[in-house]
């Protein structure tokens, strides 16, 4: 029997992985404009991190975690989001001294155990920004309008910033009684242990699922009548550098997210076409998460933006980049020719032209239709007569025009028709 890739993962093969590395490029060129610097943190951490860190009664430590104990006992686990590995490299390794401010960026491996549909899968992939180290709403803003130009940049037009404020501990802390008053009749029906969740963050209750509970969501008052006066001057604030951006957005009171560690600012920004799974990313404020591990209060807000589902936008807009094609494909047109094919190789390929050749002494036939089927835009050909006129027969595969050129120019004759 074949062995295959576990449910919930794919394998990138060489016909996407272009459109990846494309988009993570985009990625790096936009975020380095702003000053942000690559992170790269463990695949799996210590389990603790994300108790810690997300709550232990969220959905992802309690239902989703990919968790084991290693040879030495350790109870670690596979990482399920980019944040709080971050954090807690910026903890160990003093990346964001007080006073100062860190742009970190990072792109990484996710895992989640869940059950597997369209833009959500158990190893999924993410790239994200950490903005740490400013409490100033310019911050947050700087985050988004980054967020919404990379999906401009990409080419995702569809897409709606949604955006709340959840406040900060004193407001949560009169928000939760009302919603726990709110949804008391829903609660009296659940669960003892589902009750215990809840009454633990009862502000999950308003993202629940269930559709009774989703029901009652619609009529909880918004979080946004609780905000104290210095968490509504940052909203409003926020709102106002987003129009200055030109960033269009729109209020939703009951976006929350679901970890423990925000406050104040959370986001999304959704899509169309990605039908349930419709959040491409989502992001928010975590002025609390570093100091939780250990460091000094450090005002942070970040995002994190899938790549999968990104894909799966791109792929249903019928926006597609092309896949690289070698400039130039060496084709050995007779025996005595083998080492002069090889040295030209070297030299377009010194010169950073994508050239392939024939590595298993093929018949002239066979290695014109490498060169058709690899989609090259030139076969660079060499035989006794090229050997002897010390010349290269360079075809263009496209029009079919041909010409003998010294070898000492072929570099620059493939740089001035490309």
């Amino acid at each position: 029997m074949r062995i295959q890739a576990p449910r919930g993962t794919d394998d990138l093969l060489p016909s996407q992985s272009h459109r990846w590395i494309h988009l993570e490029n985009e990625f790096r060129a936009l975020t380095s404009l702003y000053g942000y610097r690559e992170v790269r943190t463990p695949t799996f951490e210590e389990i603790e991190l994300f108790i810690r860190t997300s709550g232990e009664t969220s959905d992802i430590v309690s239902k989703e975690m990919y968790d084991f104990y290693d040879k030495g006992e350790r109870h670690v686990c596979l990482k399920p989001e980019g944040t709080a590995g971050v954090a807690r490299a910026v903890v160990e390794h003093s990346l964001c001294p007080q006073g100062q401010v860190a742009r970190l960026s990072y792109i990484t491996p996710i895992f989640r155990y869940g059950r597997p549909q369209k833009g959500r899968l158990r190893e999924a992939h993410q790239v994200g920004l950490e903005l740490m180290g400013s409490a100033s709403p310019t911050a947050d803003a700087e985050v988004i309008e980054i967020t919404a130009k990379f999906y401009e940049r990409i080419g995702i037009q569809d897409v709606e910033v949604q955006l709340n404020s959840i406040g900060r501990a004193e407001c949560r802390a009169r928000y939760r009684e009302v919603v726990l008053n709110h949804f008391a009749p829903y609660l009296a029906d659940c669960a003892e242990e589902e009750r215990a969740k809840a009454e633990k963050n009862p502000l999950r209750l308003l993202d629940s699922k269930d559709p009774k509970a989703a029901e009652l969501a619609k009529t909880v008052p918004p979080i946004l009548n609780y905000l104290e006066d210095e968490s509504k001057a940052n909203f409003e604030t926020l709102q106002q550098l987003l129009n200055e951006a030109k960033v269009p957005y729109k209020v939703m009171p009951d976006i929350v997210r679901g970890l423990d560690y925000y406050t104040d600012t959370v986001f999304e920004v959704l899509s169309t076409k990605l039908g349930a799974q419709s959040s491409l990313c989502g992001g928010g404020r975590y002025d609390n998460l570093v100091k939780e591990l250990g460091g000094p209060a450090t005002p942070s807000v970040g995002v994190a933006m899938g790549i999968e589902r990104a894909m799966i936008v791109l792929e249903e807009s019928g926006i597609e980049w092309p896949a690289p094609r070698p400039a130039v494909f060496v084709v050995q047109a007779t025996e005595d020719a083998a080492q002069a094919c090889r040295a030209i190789t070297r030299d377009l390929r010194a010169a950073g032209l994508e050239t392939q050749i024939d590595l298993d002494g093929k018949k002239m036939g066979n290695q014109m239709k490498q060169a058709d089927r690899a989609g090259a835009k030139f076969v660079a050909m060499i035989g006794t007569d090229e050997l002897a006129a010390d010349a290269v027969l360079l075809r263009n595969l496209e029009s079919g025009d041909q010409v003998s050129v010294p070898r000492a120019n072929l570099v620059k004759e493939v740089q001035g028709r490309l």
